[in-house]
């Protein structure tokens, strides 16, 4: 008889135990989750400005690549249109390799759309070098200008995309 009344006082106190183990346990699993939450967001706060100063990088980058820009702001040295090509291919890996690390800042989407830009804008350099008709480095820079013109500049696509995906990540 005596421990049959141990046995119901018991369970009440192990069924309180476990309910007070269980509530404690959701408790600590919220706080954990709350504290996570703080430090991401105080992590986000921070490199929010990193990652905007690298999209403005990146954008001053694809305008000084830009062929129109390029091409007032690099002249010819001499009437040598492979030097001129030499120069300005040059020119665009340099300031790549400038803003090479901006890259960790960036979605993969839009550093690929921009290694794609800079590919593009070396290409059609050296695509209108090749040219028979192009026999000078002023007449080189008339063809890309005309091309670019006609076609656009490869720089435009690439600006557009850092564009949205700036707007994206202020909404």
């Amino acid at each position: 008889m005596k421990i049959e009344l141990i046995l119901i006082s018991l369970i009440p106190a192990a069924l309180i135990t476990f309910i007070s183990f269980y509530f404690f346990k959701l408790h600590t699993t919220n706080e954990e989750r709350r504290r996570r939450f703080i430090l991401h967001k105080e992590h986000q706060k921070q490199a929010f400005p990193l990652r905007l100063q690298a999209y403005e990088r990146m954008a001053l980058f694809l305008e000084r690549i830009s062929p129109g820009k390029l091409l007032t702001r690099i002249a010819p040295t001499d009437e040598n249109k492979s030097s001129y090509q030499s120069l300005l291919t040059h020119t665009i890996d340099q300031e790549f390799e400038h803003n090479l690390t901006q890259q960790i800042y960036l979605s993969d989407e839009c550093w690929n759309t921009i290694k794609a830009t800079k590919n593009a804008t070396i290409t059609l350099i050296r695509k209108v070098a090749m040219k028979e008709d192009v026999d000078s480095a002023d007449k080189m820079r008339e063809v890309i200008l005309t091309t670019i013109i006609e076609k656009g500049s490869p720089s435009d696509t690439a600006l557009a995309a850092i564009k949205e995906e700036i707007s994206g990540l202020l909404n």
